[in-house]
Formats: C-alpha cells, structure tokens, sequence
C-alpha cells in the first residue's frame, strides 16, 4: 500500500508555526494539523550541531506529543541551525545581528543543519541532513534591503533560501535545498515509512 494510504490512518500534526514547513508538507501531499510548542530552546554548546537540531527538535515533538499520546498520532518536529566561521548562527533579534549575520555569511560558504523529530506514542525518530551553501559578495544596500523588505528574523542565519536574497546572492549549493529551507523532506518521507512500518509490525 502507498504511504500516503497508510498515513491517511493517522492523524498528523506538525509541531510548528512555519509556513515553509506547513507548504512543505502539504506538497507531500499530506494532511495534518498544526500544534505550535511553546518552548524556551535549549540545548548544550558542547554538542556537534547535527546533534543540536536533533535535540531542539525533539523537544518540540515531545511536548506536543503530550497532548497527542496516541498510536493513531503522529507528531513531526524540525529545527534549523547555520554554522559559518565556526559560528552558530540562530534567529536574529534585531537587525543589527541580521546585518552581522549576513556579512557573515557574505562571500563565503557556510553549512547548514537541519534536524527532524517524529514521535508516535512509544516510538521516537531523530535524524539530521546536511548542505552547504555560497554567497557572493552581498554589499550593505542589498543586506539592508533585504532586511528592510523580508525582515528575516524567523530564520536561522537570517535569510531564507527561497526569499529574494537567495534568488540574487547564492552562487552554489551542495545538498537538499529543502534541508536548507528547514525542512528535509526526503528525509521526512523515510522517517514516515519507518514510523508506520514499526506500527504495523508491532
């Protein structure tokens, strides 16, 4: 049976506000409901980043499947960190970190990790990808337009991909674009397949 039928048995939340990974997952085809955590994150300095998106991530998923604790539930949660100049680089507060962020960022090539969280009562599934992406030399109008214009501070590193500063400034990728957007969705897929195959075998 195609996984789409067999998630059809599910009800599906997604543990998250963001639009990216709500389009996202709609073009997957899939039907779910949004349960937004409300979380301070958290996480340790002293862990390699692939294993901080995992964390973050499965705080998210965790909580919110305390108001899901069903087998007939299934919770997805994602988190999204940048890392340039041995840097990790968050969400933004104000535009002045948005600005030294972009700078950053700007004629160099930086990695990005996104990390995946699905939890289905008594089965939790953690994995994180991997892609590296390059600016060109970006120069104070365009980082001050795109500020001004996208006010990117719901993003790691602040700038989304998909937003008018990728279309002008990323010279190469290597990787998932949607790991880069937050949202690994081939890896998201595989998650799925391995939630509803341990279901059905359990």
């Amino acid at each position: 049976m195609f996984l789409l039928d067999k998630l059809s048995k599910y009800s599906i939340v997604l543990a998250s506000n963001s639009e990216r990974r709500q389009q996202l997952l709609s073009k997957l085809g899939i039907d779910f409901q949004v349960d937004t955590p409300s979380i301070e994150e958290k996480y340790s300095p002293d862990l390699p980043p692939d294993e901080i998106v995992c964390q973050l991530a499965r705080q998210k998923a965790e909580i919110v499947a305390l108001k899901h604790h069903s087998k007939n539930s299934i919770v997805i949660a994602g988190d999204t960190i940048v890392c340039a100049d041995n840097q990790i680089l968050g969400k933004p507060k104000n535009n002045e970190q948005a600005k030294r962020m972009l700078h950053l960022l700007s004629d160099a090539e930086h990695t990005v990790y996104s990390g995946l969280c699905i939890v289905n009562e008594n089965i939790t599934l953690c994995r994180s990808d991997v892609a590296k992406v390059r600016f060109r030399k970006l120069n104070d109008n365009e980082i001050e337009y795109y500020i001004a214009h996208f006010q990117p501070f719901d993003k790691a590193g602040a700038y989304g991909i998909q937003q008018w500063i990728g279309l002008c400034g990323i010279t190469s990728i290597e990787g998932s674009f949607y790991t880069i957007m937050g949202f690994p969705t081939h890896l998201l897929w595989e998650m799925l397949s391995q939630i509803v195959e341990k279901r059905e075998n359990n």
